[in-house]
């Protein structure tokens, strides 16, 4: 079974580049405290890392 995160926006993009709130729109998360389950692969773990400030991430087995 492949591993997952869940993926909380936990704090405002105000003031972030256009790119880092492109990011946190791409991983569908739409308002502060919403949390998203994904597949945990390079390219999600990418995204993550770029706005890894504004959110928090838990694995889950």
């Amino acid at each position: 079974m492949a591993k997952q995160i869940k993926i909380t926006w936990t704090k405002s993009y105000i003031g972030c580049p256009k790119t880092q709130r492109s990011t946190i729109k791409s991983l569908g998360l739409r308002k502060l405290q919403h949390s998203v389950i994904k597949e945990d692969c390079p390219e999600i773990r990418g995204q993550v890392g770029k706005v890894q400030h504004l959110v928090t991430v838990e694995e889950i087995d």
